[in-house]
């Protein structure tokens, strides 16, 4: 199927961009890499007036430290965060993540900043930032406001931003020492999308036990999730095997399971027990393993 006619835009710096959506709130959609934009527009399933195209805006391509924090431009292709030596040192969660998006031409072409904005609820980088307790930004022409990962998320393919703003840049906390973090995904055979992910990160303290836990869900609800109940039922143990399945047995306890052509709600529900625990057993030995 071909596209419904669009009239095109190509803003040449971001405060163009924004005050293009300032006049165009309703009637325009912003292109990224494309990755989800196209498949919705050729399926006419986003139809609107105007596409405005952002991805030649430099200033969103940028990895970088600030604040003792790290910053990632929402124009970063997931390619440049799976090769990012930064990102590798700092936070591995993400470039672990990035490598498991798709195929090589999703990642050579989708931006982190698209995934995000478009919200699908069997996105990889979603459950990254949830675990990664990740500051997102929006600007527009009223300027720039946070949004934390946990309140991004509203519903169903839909966000916290305003249909006039932007999202131009992600922050993550460098990874502190004896913490370890892993990704464990179910892959859609076809289109690589995660019917199952999950992205756990793990504190030991100095006597090895764990001080802080993280576990955050993808593709098992209408939006990704913090496993809480995990969480809260893994800290303070030892992270053993035993500790481990326990807590992995709660990992979708009071979700309301999505079922589809791809698994039951029930099959969802098993999956998100076996990877949690195949996430955070990673998550474990990776924390014992890293002191500084």
């Amino acid at each position: 199927m071909f596209p419904a006619n669009f009239d095109y835009a190509c803003p040449a710096s971001l405060a163009e961009a924004a005050r293009f959506l300032k006049e165009h709130p309703e009637d325009a959609k912003i292109l990224a890499g494309g990755q989800s934009l196209i498949p919705l527009l050729k399926l006419r399933l986003a139809a609107p007036q105007w596409v405005v195209d952002i991805s030649r805006l430099a200033e969103l391509k940028a990895i970088r430290e600030t604040e003792g924090q790290i910053e990632i431009g929402s124009l970063i292709r997931h390619v440049d965060i799976e090769q990012s030596d930064l990102l590798a040192r700092s936070c591995p969660l993400l470039p672990e993540v990035a490598a498991e998006i798709g195929d090589a031409q999703v990642r050579n072409r989708g931006t982190i900043g698209g995934s995000l904005a478009h919200a699908d609820p069997a996105g990889d980088f979603s459950a990254a930032i949830l675990a990664l307790d990740a500051v997102m930004t929006a600007t527009s022409t009223d300027g720039r406001r946070t949004i934390s990962a946990q309140d991004f998320f509203v519903n169903l393919m839909t966000t916290a931003l305003e249909p006039h703003e932007i999202l131009t840049a992600i922050r993550v906390r460098p990874l502190a020492p004896r913490t370890g973090s892993a990704y464990a995904k179910m892959h859609h055979p076809a289109s690589g999308f995660a019917v199952v992910g999950v992205a756990s990160i793990l504190t030991l303290d100095s006597s090895g036990k764990v001080q802080d836990a993280r576990v955050a869900i993808t593709g098992v609800a209408a939006v990704p999730y913090r496993a809480r109940r995990a969480e809260k039922r893994l800290r303070g143990t030892s992270a053993s095997a035993p500790e481990i399945a326990a807590a992995s047995a709660l990992a979708a306890e009071g979700v309301e399971v999505l079922a589809d052509i791809y698994a039951s709600s029930d099959y969802r529900r098993e999956l998100a027990a076996v990877f949690t625990r195949r996430s955070l057993e990673k998550a474990s030995a990776r924390a014992s393993k890293r002191t500084q």
